[in-house]
């Protein structure tokens, strides 16, 4: 969004360098906004919600465009759409046939070995007194975690990472506005991690371990198995999604703690109040920045009316900031109260790992503040990754 004309447009790099601004424009001016391009942006807290509660706004209506990029892209096995993409009755059952692996007691029964592989991490960079917050924590953290819920061989992470990247920046697609090479590329990628999840398959079928990969082979619910298809498109959806979101997530959190120190200094006094942090780091400046729907019928919102199958954009990033919902939403509070961010959506399609990304997030960011006494950006000049969906940085040097 330019500052003469109010157009949504995340592809400028004062948009990835810093989205609020815009957002709280269009909240003020325009929160029922509709580009030049056809699709819609809402970016008043409750307008998002609705759209991610209201099953007339669904998921499957993006089927034709995957299918479309999945022919450019001349892809030779296509997979299924995965359940991020699917509506009731697929998506209820697909979810079910997951959903106990990432119960919020399972996760917290992780928390030793979470503990474990962060302080192994930090014992590698500490005594050097400096450190890359994403490449030596954010990244290798919920990639290790995730790599040995599915069974992968953590030797195998620097082939698929850049697969997983690709991936998870095609997400950025908005209709007209998609770079097609970079949809292509994506689902290239997407083959390549089916393709290599294929590969272990046989294996765990004749030998099962403990991993996830073995439970959804063997899952059942009333009956109901995966097909092929739809396990392999559960291993990528849950590989990708296992590891990007968390690795912004704590980037964007310890950006957030070193530009405030007075919150910083409080958290670092009280470790009690990691909870809360975390809450508020996710509704500060969320990993994930927005999310789409496709209306199976005509609506209204605000005196809109939105056709069938239209998209619309339900702006995350600036319903966390809605002053509508959150008393001084610009301001980082650490204790905050009342804090019903959407970061992890909401409604059928809430983020399955929250769970686990909160409980990555609290130990790899309590347990770094808690070494790092004299923790400090090593440099003001930051880059940004280039996808504005997923939020985050490509680098966070300090010295500790």
């Amino acid at each position: 969004m330019s500052t003469d004309a109010l157009v949504f447009n995340p592809f400028l790099p004062e948009f990835h360098a810093n989205p609020y601004p815009f957002y709280a424009r269009l909240r003020k001016e325009d929160p029922v906004h509709q580009s030049p391009l056809g699709f819609w942006v809402l970016t008043r807290y409750d307008d998002v919600v609705t759209v991610l509660r209201d099953p007339c706004f669904g998921r499957a209506g993006f089927h034709p465009m995957l299918a479309d990029v999945q022919t450019r892209a001349a892809n030779p096995n296509p997979l299924p759409p995965s359940m991020l993409f699917q509506d009731p009755p697929d998506h209820t059952r697909l979810r079910a046939l997951v959903n106990t692996a990432f119960t919020t007691r399972v996760i917290e029964a992780m928390r030793p070995h979470i503990q474990d592989i962060v302080n192994r991490l930090l014992d590698r960079v500490v005594p050097t007194g400096t450190m890359d917050i994403i490449e030596d924590l954010a990244y290798p953290l919920p990639v290790t975690v995730i790599c040995e819920m599915l069974g992968v061989p953590v030797n195998d992470q620097a082939a698929i990472r850049q697969w997983s990247a690709d991936l998870a920046r095609s997400l950025d697609s908005l209709g007209q506005q998609a770079d097609v090479e970079v949809q292509e590329r994506g689902v290239r990628a997407r083959h390549a991690l089916a393709e290599y999840f294929r590969t272990q398959i046989p294996e765990r079928r004749r030998q099962p371990r403990t991993d996830l990969l073995s439970a959804l082979i063997a899952a059942e619910e009333k009956g109901d198995r995966l097909t092929e298809g739809e396990l392999l498109a559960m291993c990528v959806l849950l590989f990708v999604a296992g590891h990007e979101t968390t690795v912004n997530l704590i980037g964007n959190g310890m950006l957030a703690l070193l530009r405030h120190p007075d919150e910083l200094r409080r958290l670092r006094a009280d470790p009690t109040l990691i909870p809360s942090a975390m809450e508020e780091l996710l509704r500060y400046d969320s990993p994930v920045q927005r999310t789409a729907r496709i209306p199976s019928a005509d609506v209204t919102i605000d005196g809109h009316t939105i056709r069938q199958g239209t998209m619309v954009v339900a702006a995350i990033g600036a319903a966390n900031r809605d002053p509508a919902r959150f008393v001084d939403p610009d301001c980082l509070d650490i204790g905050r109260r009342d804090n019903r961010h959407v970061s992890f959506g909401f409604g059928i399609h809430f983020c399955l790992g929250a769970p686990q990304a909160r409980l990555e997030g609290q130990v790899a960011i309590g347990t770094l503040i808690s070494r790092a006494a004299h923790l400090q950006q090593a440099s003001e000049v930051l880059e940004w990754r280039e996808s504005s969906t997923l939020r985050g940085l490509k680098a966070l040097p300090v010295t500790l």
